[in-house]
C-alpha cells in the first residue's frame, strides 16, 4: 500500500505547500504555464512564486505573470525581486507597483550576475548591495508598506557556490532575518539529513525564522545534474541509479521523480516538517502526483 503523510481528509490541516513557476519565454511556454497554474490552483497552495531569469533577464515577463495571477486566479503570488541591473529607486518602484497590484509577498534575492553563475557579482551603481540591503530597503521604503510586505529569502543547505564557509553562511542568513525576512526557502536537496544538519547549524547561529525545504521536480536527470552543479547540490548515487536507462522513457521518469519527491517529504514530515515548497518547472502533472502521494486533494471550487 502506498503511504501518505496523513489520511487525505486530514492532510490539509497538517501540511502547507507552495509552488514555484518561471515566466514564459514564448507563446507555447505561456500556454503551458497557464495550464499548469489553473491545474494547480485547486490544490490551494499557501502561495506561488514566480522567478526571474539569470541576471533579471525575464524581469518584465515575471511582472506580467504575477499581475495576471492576481487578476485571474485565487492564488496568492510571491514575486521574486532582485538587486541586479537596477538602482534602488527602480527596484523600490517595482515593489510599489506590486503592492498597488495586490501583491503582498516578495521573495527578496541578490540575483545572479548578468554574466551567469560563477561570474563576480557587481552591484549596480546606486543599487542595493545584496539581499540584506534589499530587505532593509523594502522595510524602510515606506513604513506602512514595509511593515505589511511578507518577505521570503533563499538559503543553501549545502552552501552557496560563493560561500566563505559555514560561519559566514549562517551569519548572512541571520542578517537577512534581522533585516526583516519572514521565511527562508532552501535550495533543493535529496537527503533529509542535509536539511536537518543545516537546520541545526542555523539554530545554533541564532536563526529562528521558518526554513522551508525546497523540493525539486525535475524529471530530466541530465538537466538535474547541470542544475545541481550550478548550485552545489549533491546528487546521491542511489538517485543516479534510479534514473539510469530512463533517458527515452518519459513516463517512468515522471513516476520516479514524483515518488522520490514524495518520499523525501515523508522523511522530512516524520521529523516535524509541515511546509514544502515545490520547484515545479511549470509541470502540473508532477506537482499534482507528488501532492496526491502526500495525501493532498484538490479543494472544491468556491461558488461565485
Amino acid at each position: 500500500m502506498i503511504r501518505t503523510l496523513t489520511e487525505p481528509d486530514k492532510a490539509r490541516e497538517k501540511l502547507r505547500v507552495s509552488f514555484e513557476f518561471f515566466p514564459p519565454k514564448s507563446e507555447a511556454m505561456a500556454t503551458r504555464l497557464w495550464d499548469t497554474i489553473k491545474r494547480l490552483e485547486p490544490m490551494a497552495p499557501d502561495f506561488v512564486s514566480v522567478t526571474y531569469g539569470a541576471g533579471g533577464s525575464t524581469r518584465e515577463r515575471t511582472h506580467d505573470t504575477v499581475r495576471r495571477i492576481v487578476a485571474e486566479t485565487s492564488l496568492r503570488p510571491a514575486a521574486h525581486l532582485t538587486c541586479v541591473g537596477a538602482t534602488k529607486a527602480e527596484v523600490l518602484a517595482v515593489a510599489e507597483d506590486y503592492w498597488q497590484a495586490g501583491v503582498k509577498h516578495i521573495v527578496a534575492l541578490r540575483g545572479d550576475p548578468p554574466a551567469g553563475m560563477g561570474a563576480k557579482f557587481e552591484p549596480h551603481p546606486g543599487g542595493f548591495l545584496d539581499s540584506v540591503d534589499l530587505i532593509r530597503g523594502l522595510r524602510e521604503h515606506r513604513p506602512e508598506l514595509g511593515k505589511c510586505f511578507e518577505i521570503s529569502v533563499s538559503c543553501y543547505p549545502e552552501l552557496h557556490p560563493e560561500n566563505k564557509g559555514w560561519n559566514a553562511e549562517i551569519a548572512f542568513l541571520k542578517a537577512k532575518q534581522d533585516a526583516g525576512a519572514d521565511r527562508a526557502i532552501t535550495q533543493f536537496f535529496f537527503e533529509p539529513d542535509v536539511y536537518f544538519e543545516f537546520l541545526e547549524k542555523a539554530h545554533a547561529g541564532g536563526v529562528t525564522l521558518p526554513i522551508v525545504p525546497g523540493i525539486m521536480l525535475q524529471p530530466n536527470f541530465a538537466g538535474l545534474k547541470r542544475m545541481a552543479g550550478m548550485v552545489q547540490a549533491s546528487i546521491p548515487a542511489w538517485l543516479d541509479r534510479l534514473y539510469d536507462g530512463l533517458e527515452e522513457d518519459d513516463e517512468t521518469r515522471d513516476m520516479v521523480t514524483a515518488t522520490v519527491a514524495a518520499e523525501l517529504c515523508h522523511k522530512l514530515h516524520e521529523r516535524g516538517v509541515r511546509d514544502f515548497h515545490f520547484y515545479t518547472l511549470n509541470r502540473a502533472s508532477l506537482a499534482l502526483s507528488t501532492c496526491r502521494l502526500l495525501g493532498l486533494k484538490p479543494q472544491p471550487a468556491k461558488a461565485a
